[in-house]
């Protein structure tokens, strides 16, 4: 077993195998790949092993102590014991920490799961002796907002399924990089679609609640476009139905594309295939937003609109004024489309 850190698919992959290592520290932000990799261990004894065998312990309820001395027992009538800690984020660095004894002489019939769910382990000792031990660390980070579409469209695939480019850019801008939620609709779609179906923003504003035609998508093409008729109707929708349409996370999207077009007119290689790289843009229908984009304002009105929306950033939180966050955007929405470019250096 290596014992450097390693992929949730390449970990999938040695416990299918049935290559197990004495010791596993699973740690990370993205609680999702945790949870998928904790219902594995949960399997790897057969029922009827389990009731002597499988120890599932939370580390705010019990002591390091008790962790190891269970640790060090011999399995009964079977090859392994499995013991899983559980929220072990939950106790300091230094109580973790000492879990460094037994990973340095770990119990060939032990496989013991540490779990720090939605953090990450500060226990440096314990880390080093994992992996000087064939143990394994695997780091669960969350996706960048840039793989993002890449990721739901993989997981579409792996459910049976097809999506339009815009269909996943709606999953990304409504629901964001939350795996366990993503994955929820998407496993939602699949249920009430079938087999080899094509995801559309139809049946995503059918099926989900979010509107194809009012979404963070739209309102970006609508500035991409200079459509102010369309930005402020889109606006106007979001403070209509603000509980769906936060402006934070609009306001993120925002800042995302305008960033976005600033690295674009900064980047030597102007060529389309470069730009499209630099973007993360796969088809044409995502990059279109650029090409308005670059069509429609140039470098220093858009060093100018991120200056705008970091402004609001702060406005929103009440730093310099006190107006309804709406009406903030609806400024902002103004301030974008009608941005003179007057930089000061």
């Amino acid at each position: 077993m290596a014992t450097e850190a390693v992929t949730f698919d390449s970990l999938k992959s040695q416990l299918a195998k049935r290559q197990y290592a004495p010791v596993y520290l699973l740690h990370g932000e993205e609680g999702y790949y945790i949870d998928a990799l904790v219902k594995i261990f949960e399997q790897i004894l057969p029922i009827e092993e389990r009731d002597f065998n499988m120890y599932t312990m939370y580390a705010p309820e019990v002591s390091v102590d008790t962790v190891m001395d269970t640790c060090r027992r011999y399995p009964m009538m079977s090859e392994y014991q499995v013991v899983i800690l559980k929220e072990a984020q939950a106790i300091n660095a230094a109580q973790l920490n000492r879990l460094h004894l037994y990973a340095s002489q770990p119990s060939p019939t032990t496989i013991l799961v540490i779990c720090c769910r939605g953090a990450v382990a500060k226990a440096k000792d314990l880390i080093a002796e994992i992996k000087k031990n064939n143990g394994v660390v695997f780091l669960s980070e969350k996706i960048k907002e840039r793989n993002a579409i890449n990721n739901i469209g993989s997981y579409i695939k792996l459910k049976g399924l097809n999506a339009e480019p815009k269909a996943l850019e709606m999953l990304r801008d409504y629901i964001g990089t939350d795996l366990s939620r993503l994955y929820n609709e998407i496993d939602k779609l699949a249920l009430i679609l079938g087999a080899n179906a094509m995801i559309t923003p139809e049946s995503i504003e059918r099926n989900i609640g979010v509107s194809k035609d009012y979404n963070n998508f739209e309102l970006i093409d609508a500035l991409a476009q200079k459509d102010s008729l369309r930005a402020y109707k889109i606006i106007e929708y979001f403070r209509q139905n603000s509980k769906n349409n936060p402006a934070v996370v609009t306001v993120m999207a925002l800042f995302g594309y305008f960033s976005d077009l600033l690295t674009l007119y900064f980047t030597k290689d102007k060529s389309e295939a470069n730009l499209k790289s630099m973007v993360g843009a796969k088809w044409d229908i995502q990059f279109a937003k650029f090409k308005h984009g670059m069509r429609n304002y140039n470098a220093y009105q858009v060093i100018e609109i991120v200056a705008a929306i970091r402004d609001f950033d702060a406005k929103s939180k009440g730093i310099g004024s006190r107006q309804n966050e709406y009406l903030l955007l609806k400024d902002l929405v103004f301030h974008i489309l009608s941005a003179p470019g007057d930089i000061n250096f």
